[in-house]
């Protein structure tokens, strides 16, 4: 099994910048893409990001240009790098990880609040 916990979220004025991280534990070597997701208030979870093992990345292009997703070395840990947040940005973010024998795992999520 796999085991994620998020960290980072906070309280950022529009356009200021923050980095979320999302640690994994576990059977990790099953761990084939992660990625990031997001629930805003009253709207449904939508993807973010995603990164596999080789390092390839999509990212959605409402954050496009704005948002990095990152893994260095495919080690443990997982980053969202956040710039220009806009108070549409506002939600609780989630990291996943999933693999061939791994169905999709889910952290508890971080809440990133934009608003001056």
């Amino acid at each position: 099994q796999v085991q994620l916990v998020e960290s980072g979220g906070d309280l950022v004025q529009p356009g200021g910048s923050l980095r979320l991280s999302c640690a994994a534990s576990g059977s990790i070597f099953s761990i084939n893409s992660m990625g990031w997701y997001r629930q805003a208030p009253g709207k449904e979870r939508e993807l973010v990001a995603t990164i596999t093992r080789t390092g390839s990345t999509y990212v959605v292009d409402s954050v496009k240009g704005r948002f990095t997703i990152s893994r260095p070395n495919a080690k443990n840990t997982l980053y969202l790098h956040m710039n220009s947040l806009k108070p549409e940005d506002t939600a609780v973010y989630y990291c996943t990880a999933e693999g061939p024998q791994l169905s999709r795992r889910w952290g508890q999520g971080t809440q990133v609040t934009v608003s001056s």
